[in-house]
């Protein structure tokens, strides 16, 4: 069996194709991979590095929503089609399962023409056009979220990395607090903009630490690693303030965490979400909304809470996050809610839809 993965672009399409793609191995060794990739995206470097196939299409951007550009895309996508092509023909494919952006829709496109079959995921509460296109070809459907609007989709979350959807946070903590040099007692605040950081999330949090420190909080801050660590002045006997560049054991940081203040990115949600690690969402304020659509279930769940990008401010931190970490039994109340909406087993349930798949294009 060989299966061909198209998800490149960004981290939020890559790794859950990632996830896929370990689940898939983990119950048939034998089993082939390609992930389909361009030069430009970060699959060159992450899907190499977990030991996968890379197979290379020319990169064709697609709009984010209906524009006049849309009219020139199916004649800049013939070539990228045909080398999607040649890859499913050269790997004998029986299954393309698409993550949405640029890579996706060349991949369906030439999955339809060669008749393998195709199962598309969905991260994000509101679907890219790619997937849109995608879900219109293919009887397999999965979504990360119950309201999707997806026709004929199944919810089933997004594939995790298996040191996230195993994490046992209170076992793990100890463990995670010693390895950041956090005190292993005090409420922890985790922060993060993401893998490359937000600004405005580091801006805010920095003005807030004082009087977090003061009321007995701290803090591990995930500063992002293009923008500039903080001077750090602990003062003794306050709770640490510890500003890294950049985490590469979320796992631990999410285990150290007693709450944490970042962007709904679709993974983030559904990482704190499967390990019941309450948040303040923060949604990007540029884009279509669709962060702001990720976060809203578990917020309405009761697992997380809800801010603008425009009223995060140092105050609102101290009136609203702060409170939150002093009172351990909403803390406790905030992670439970969080962990009944997550989904840990996305990966297993995405591996039977690929299987659904072949075996009815076998029957």
């Amino acid at each position: 069996m060989h299966v061909v993965l198209a998800g490149g672009g960004t981290a939020g399409h890559i790794e859950p194709a990632l996830a896929l793609a370990d689940a898939l191995r983990r119950q048939d060794p034998t089993v082939g991979i390609t992930a389909l990739g361009t030069e430009r995206g970060l699959e060159t470097r992450l899907v190499p590095e977990r030991g996968y196939e890379l197979g290379l299409i020319p990169a064709v951007p697609l709009p984010r929503r209906p524009t006049p550009e849309l009219i020139t895309v199916p004649g800049r996508l013939r070539g990228t089609i045909k080398a999607a092509e040649q890859i499913l023909e050269r790997t004998k494919a029986d299954c393309v399962v698409g993550f949405g952006g640029y890579v996706a829709l060349p991949g369906y496109l030439a999955a339809k023409r060669l008749g393998v079959p195709i199962v598309v995921h969905e991260a994000n509460a509101r679907p890219g056009l790619a997937n849109k296109i995608g879900s219109r070809y293919a009887k397999y459907v999965a979504v990360s979220t119950p309201e999707s609007k997806l026709r004929g989709a199944r919810y089933v979350g997004i594939p995790l990395r298996r040191t996230i959807a195993t994490l046992d946070r209170a076992a793990v903590r100890p463990e995670a607090r010693a390895a950041f040099g956090l005190d292993p007692n005090l409420p922890t605040l985790l922060v993060s903009g993401g893998s490359q950081g937000a600004r405005r999330l580091n801006e805010v949090i920095q003005a807030a630490v004082p009087a977090l420190q003061r009321s007995g909080i701290q803090v591990l801050h995930a500063v992002g690693p293009k923008n500039e660590l903080p001077q750090v002045d602990n003062m003794p006997g306050m709770p640490p303030y510890v500003p890294v560049p950049y985490v590469d054991r979320m796992d631990l940081a999410y285990a150290a965490a007693d709450m944490m203040l970042c962007r709904a990115g679709a993974m983030t949600v559904a990482e704190l979400s499967a390990v019941g690690l309450p948040a303040a969402y923060v949604p990007l304020p540029i884009g279509n909304g669709e962060q702001r659509l990720n976060a809203q279930p578990v917020v309405n769940a009761g697992g997380g809470l809800l801010v603008d990008d425009a009223q995060l401010t140092p105050e609102w931190v101290q009136s609203t996050v702060l409170p939150v970490l002093a009172d351990p039994h909403r803390l406790y109340e905030m992670s439970r809610a969080a962990s009944e909406f997550g989904r840990r087993d996305a990966d297993e349930l995405l591996v039977g839809m690929v299987y659904e798949a072949i075996a009815q294009r076998n029957s």
